[in-house]
């Protein structure tokens, strides 16, 4: 018999996107929570991937948006020395086992179930113990998992393996013990990035490693994410968007201000992220040790309407930010009634695949902002979200007052979005 229990929500989830929600919610409302996991610890996937996994983006402005990650230095040393630090995967387990202790417990609106698997309607179940839980008609319901976030060690690898050949995952690199003829990394996303680094950081020579990767991508340059380069930067996008004259022609410009980069100068990229293993062979070097990079990261998914009468179903509302998303899924859920509204303010980012997605993914990011900054609690809660890299006192390296600051954004915002819609509109009659 399943123990009836009452929350306001029930959020399938503790990983990234599921505690930004939360905290938001239960800063903006005195809702009660409870949060279902089927891992021991909060922090989803982070808490399987592995070890030298680090942050692509500034830790200032990732986790939940009450508590600050990090603390704002510049590195020192290491590929990402001068520009604002990374967080490690162990700093960002630790912070949200913090955030879970010492914010959602202590709050007395949150319940957290670890170890406990959603099995729908309503009811979960312990892993461990088999107890079941029933929430009640009038409790919502909130899908934190639907982005399917996935890491090499969650799944084995999507291809045939013979029984004679040495693969791994990444989290196995660092218990390696002897050397090997040669390193074959597989799959061409940031993991594949991160594991053919660690290789050559730890004294492998780049001739004895091979790497498959289907497809050549664009990398974005992180020196653009800079908090103090977000006005400039911001500008340039707006302007390369406006003036070209293809998709190819745009990301000529982008590349031509180092916004993006690619590998080869002599290879055009058609993966704008992520990676799918084609047909093709290589002949390996003898005793070669295989790494499966090829975890979908992020899936490519079907969006589905964010707020669905009692369930919410978690997604990116901006362009590859997952936890200011969700954060500001919880603000809309907390500040407007109608799911029409806010359904309006939440369009629904799919994340990208061939460099043609950027077009459509980067409009209704653009068009989700001109919607915020015209809702005055909108506008007036991002001001202060400290998960915005785009919040006004960021661009602020000038002394201009709010208003006017708010004003270029929203002039460049409409500019971007304008120039978005002239490639779109494009795409659509090619392929009539």
């Amino acid at each position: 018999m399943a123990e009836n229990i009452s929350p306001d929500y029930l959020v399938i989830g503790a990983g990234a996107m599921g505690m930004a929600f939360v905290d938001t919610l239960i800063a903006d409302t005195k809702a009660t929570v409870a949060m279902v996991d089927r891992y021991a610890r909060p922090g989803g996937h982070w808490t399987i991937a592995y070890p030298f996994v680090t942050l692509h983006q500034p830790s200032s402005v990732y986790g939940v948006n009450s508590r600050h990650l990090g603390e704002d230095k510049i590195d020192k040393v290491g590929l990402n020395k001068g520009m604002l630090e990374l967080a490690t995967g162990d700093e960002v387990c630790a912070y949200f086992s913090k955030v879970m202790h010492q914010t959602f417990l202590p709050s007395g609106q949150v319940t957290y179930y670890p170890k406990h698997e959603y099995m729908g309607e309503g009811k979960f179940r312990s892993i461990i113990t088999d107890k079941s839980f029933q929430v009640g008609q009038h409790t919502r319901i909130v899908d934190a998992t639907y982005m399917k976030v996935m890491v090499p060690a969650m799944r084995p690898p999507p291809y045939e393996v013979s029984r004679d050949v040495n693969l791994i995952t990444p989290n196995d690199l660092t218990t390696i013990s002897r050397p090997y003829g040669g390193y074959t990394v597989v799959g061409a996303g940031k993991t594949g990035v991160d594991a053919v680094l660690w290789l050559i950081a730890n004294g492998i020579d780049p001739k004895d490693i091979s790497w498959i990767m289907p497809r050549d991508q664009w990398f974005w340059q992180r020196g653009i994410f800079q908090l103090e380069q977000i006005a400039a930067e911001f500008a340039k996008t707006g302007e390369a968007i406006n003036n070209a004259t293809s998709t190819e022609d745009l990301f000529l410009r982008f590349e031509s201000y180092n916004q993006v980069l690619r590998l080869d100068k002599n290879v055009w990229p058609t993966m704008f992220s992520e990676v799918t293993l084609e047909k093709g062979t290589y002949k390996p070097k003898p005793d070669s040790l295989y790494i499966d990079c090829t975890a979908d990261g992020l899936a490519k998914l079907e969006p589905v309407p964010i707020f669905n009468g009692k369930h919410i179903t978690l997604q990116s509302v901006r362009f590859c930010q997952q936890v200011l998303s969700a954060a500001v899924i919880a603000h809309v859920e907390a500040t407007y009634d109608n799911d029409d509204v806010k359904n309006a303010l939440c369009g629904v980012v799919p994340h990208p695949d061939e460099t043609t997605d950027y077009i459509n993914v980067s409009l209704q990011t653009y068009r989700n902002r001109l919607r915020w900054l015209a809702e005055p609690k909108m506008a007036s809660w991002l001001m202060k979200c400290r998960l915005d890299v785009f919040a006004l006192p960021s661009l602020s390296g000038e002394s201009v007052g709010v208003k006017e600051l708010e004003a270029r954004e929203l002039g460049i915002c409409q500019s971007i979005c304008d120039g978005l819609d002239k490639f779109a509109t494009n795409f659509v009659e090619a392929k009539a």
